[in-house]
């Protein structure tokens, strides 16, 4: 065809599209804005027009508020369709932009179809993918061939299948999802992104891996602009040696800092500690945790845990040096030893365990003592302002028991109805396969003792003082007394005891204190009942990006051939094809660039 033919044929359609443009408002067609030259080819492209750009621009499509840009481009008239080759950018507004080596576009559906290097870019994020679907109408880019969103300060984010949604700038990626920057690596099954705010929303198995943190959720949110995140439905956050499990756990990567909420288990894996309760906060760097709400620490042994419960708990110290502190009403059990105290103190390096009375010192109340801090082995209660209990840390069994001021140790006789009862300003003992075997009373030793024979008859009972005594016991039987420097005193036949001397100043009986099992650490405990946890709501799958509305959009598009026009009709109709990229796995999809 001659230049002067192409020209012409350029002025009769331009002017013929912009008549029928003008008195067609009902439904605004694709119009060519500018193009070099014109062409067509009635045995390739029933029925199109070829435009091409000159040496000075591209032919230049518009539509609706859309500009597109292109090398070349080949325009079904009847259909409202135009397929675009070469440098092909589609710009929307002054937002959003798409760039493509070749792009479909259909002014009756107003779904674009772009392939090949395509990028598209919004103001808070750029997505390149081999192949993308935009529909105008919802607003929504799709794509199901792998894409890679960046976003300067949250990451890198790839996916198999992803939508974006421009009205509200979300992303929502689906399978083999990752988010990489320098400091963690996000893995989820989807992951909702918000490219404005770097706002990421976790549905399904999902880890954040860092250079010092782990974390495991199926629900979860994070801000990848601040570093925080909020996380629920099996939480899990590894911190080096520790594993924090909750309900509802809140983490803070610039603080190093996570807490938690409702059953909660904190696990210590060097130090073999498991704690629990139902709210927690952990500080990392401070190697430090604090928990309350029906707190309970579990030393895990493999003869006997042993287990300690306060209204609160701390574990802070290294690997090395881990400590673990109960504050307010503390009791400990374990199968042949039990206490009760203010506070405690256990230094796991070294075996020591402290039980101190706290609230004594502070108190008016007369009866402040009962508060003492307080011990229990097998039938023994021994009771004092405080108590050290120190433990082989290898062989996991009890050596040795001092008791600092008002030492006063307890047992109920085996058949009468009185008390055995040791006093002094001091008491040390030493446990033998965890059991006292001596008691030395150190200064003001005291005691009342109800003597028997080998057959268990009560000889009399002994009643004296002394500067020091020393006490030897075998399965819970006095089996040698030695007093030093003895004061007064002397064993008396039961009848010739006086009556009203039975009990030593200071005696209490406290056995109905006594922890006897883990439920009892409780007993006195406010029922508890645990907060509604309001936070992410479960996932609610979005409609299909071809839904039944983009469908019958697509079905009425569709080109209907006029009597005896089948063949032209087949022809246009296999280029009109984003009925069939849709239906089709993207990956099977390939677009060749059609010669001039």
């Amino acid at each position: 065809m001659s230049q002067s033919n192409k020209t012409k044929y350029l002025l009769l359609y331009l002017t013929v599209f912009n008549l029928a443009f003008a008195f067609s408002q009902e439904q605004r067609k694709i119009k060519i804005e500018y193009s070099g030259f014109l062409d067509r080819n009635e045995e390739k492209y029933p029925g199109a027009f070829i435009f091409t750009r000159d040496d000075s621009q591209q032919v230049h499509i518009i539509h609706d508020g859309v500009n597109m840009f292109c090398d070349l481009a080949i325009h079904y008239k009847d259909q409202d369709f135009v397929e675009a080759y070469g440098d092909v950018k589609v710009v929307q507004g002054d937002s959003v932009s798409m760039t493509s080596k070749y792009a479909e576009y259909s002014g009756k559906t107003k779904i674009a179809y772009a392939s090949g290097n395509v990028v598209l870019k919004e103001p808070a994020s750029t997505l390149t993918t081999d192949t993308l679907f935009f529909d105008r109408v919802k607003q929504q880019a799709f794509y199901k061939s792998k894409g890679r969103v960046v976003k300067d300060s949250s990451g890198v984010i790839t996916s198999q299948i992803g939508r974006y949604y421009l009205d509200s700038q979300k992303y929502q990626f689906v399978k083999d999802v990752k988010l990489v920057n320098e400091e963690y690596t996000i893995n989820s099954e989807q992951l909702d992104f918000y490219s404005e705010t770097g706002h990421a929303y976790l549905f399904g198995p999902t880890t954040i891996v860092g250079d010092d943190s782990t974390i495991y959720c199926e629900r979860g949110f994070y801000d990848t602009e601040n570093d925080i995140g909020y996380f629920i439905k099996n939480s899990r956050i590894d911190y080096d040696n520790r594993i924090i499990k909750g309900d509802s756990m809140f983490f803070n990567r610039n603080r190093s800092y996570a807490s938690a909420s409702n059953n909660i288990k904190i696990t210590d894996t060097i130090n073999k500690l498991v704690i629990k309760g139902h709210y927690a906060e952990v500080f990392k760097d401070q190697d430090s945790v604090f928990i309350t709400k029906r707190a309970l620490a579990i030393s895990v042994q493999e003869q006997d845990s042993i287990y300690i419960h306060g209204d609160t708990l701390m574990v802070t110290g290294d690997e090395d040096n881990r400590i673990t502190r109960g504050f307010f009403n503390v009791k400990i059990f374990k199968t042949d030893l039990s206490g009760k105290a203010d506070s405690i103190h256990v230094n796991h390096k070294t075996g020591l365990t402290q039980l101190i009375n706290i609230e004594r010192f502070n108190s008016k109340d007369a009866f402040a003592k009962k508060r003492y801090p307080i011990l229990w082995n097998k039938e023994n209660q021994m009771t004092g302002d405080s108590i050290h209990l120190i433990s082989n840390t290898e062989t996991e069994q009890l050596d040795s028991l001092k008791v600092f001021n008002n030492a006063f140790v307890v047992s109920k006789d085996t058949i009468a109805e009185g008390f055995n009862q040791i006093k002094g300003k001091q008491l040390f003992g030493l446990f033998k396969d965890n059991e006292l075997y001596t008691i030395d009373i150190i200064k003001n030793a005291e005691t009342i003792y109800y003597l028997r024979n080998d057959a268990g008859e009560l000889v009399g009972i002994d009643k004296s003082k002394s500067g020091n005594m020393k006490i030897w016991i075998s399965n819970n039987t006095v089996e040698e007394i030695r007093k030093i420097n003895q004061i007064d005193g002397g064993t008396y036949p039961e009848e010739d005891y006086p009556k009203n001397e039975t009990k030593l100043r200071g005696f209490i009986w406290r056995d109905n204190e006594r922890p006897k099992s883990i439920e009892d650490l409780f007993i006195d405990d406010k029922p508890y009942t645990l907060p509604v946890i309001k936070g992410l709501d479960p996932y609610v799958p979005a409609e299909d990006f071809e839904d039944n509305n983009l469908i019958e959009r697509v079905k009425t598009a569709e080109p209907k051939a006029e009597k005896g026009k089948k063949k032209a009709k087949n022809k246009a109709a296999k280029r009109l094809n984003i009925k069939e990229k849709l239906k089709k796995p993207i990956d099977s999809i390939s677009v060749k660039k059609e010669k001039q």
